[in-house]
């Protein structure tokens, strides 16, 4: 894996490129990414979380980040938000077997309540999640999905650029931006963002509802 060993004591470049290996499929990105220092996030996770899946899979997931749950087991989509994505994904006909999920940022970030001895989310800032990219744009080329679902805005703004914006852009599948191989994006809510709102029927009917978008057009 070329770069790791010089970059291993300045995580501050914010950039993963030089831990991707130069060959390999996917077993080796989900190798060489447990390494990855590429940006400060590596320093209180557990560890790198990888996407995992189909790995030709025709649809893919993007959400943005592992929550604490994930980053325990190692695995996206474990949590509450994931059992809710689930859930969502069988109501939409889609079934899991085919897809292949993962994140634009591959650690947890988080603040700790050190008064009830939890880890609380916190957003990814664009450096990191600009930094992580590379990862994500590895797993495109190497998977070549036909439609990317994107969950929330960071992961959208990884893919679609700053902005982008959930509550104007959901629904609608349209080109990936530079593509160039008919690869299309559809955006919607994340799955946690459901769980946390007042609203939470509404909003899960219109995950359900942009999932079955997602599904019909494939």
């Amino acid at each position: 894996m070329a770069g790791t060993g010089d970059r291993e004591g300045s995580p501050e470049a914010y950039d993963a490129t030089p831990y991707l290996p130069s060959r390999g499929g996917l077993p080796a990105h989900r190798e060489a990414a447990a390494a990855c220092r590429g940006c400060p996030l590596h320093r209180d996770a557990t560890g790198t979380v990888f996407g995992r899946g189909d790995p030709h899979a025709r649809l893919m997931l993007v959400g943005e980040q592992p929550g604490d749950q994930e980053d325990r087991e190692g695995l996206p989509f474990v949590g509450p938000a994931g059992r809710l994505l689930h859930r969502a994904l069988a109501e939409a006909g889609i079934g899991e077997e085919d897809l292949y999920v993962t994140n634009a940022v591959k650690h947890f970030k988080f603040i700790r309540d050190e008064a009830r001895g939890r880890r609380i989310h916190k957003t990814p800032s664009v450096r990191e999640t600009l930094a992580c990219r590379p990862w994500l744009m590895a797993e495109l080329r190497l998977v070549s999905p036909e439609l990317i679902v994107v969950l929330g805005a960071t992961a959208g703004r990884a893919l679609l650029g700053s902005s982008f914006r959930v509550g104007t852009d959901r629904g609608v599948p349209r080109p990936l931006p530079d593509a160039g191989d008919g690869t299309r994006v559809l955006a919607t809510v994340h799955p946690s963002a459901v769980l946390r709102a007042p609203d939470r029927k509404e909003m899960y009917a219109g995950l359900v509802a942009d999932l079955r978008t997602a599904a019909d057009a494939l």
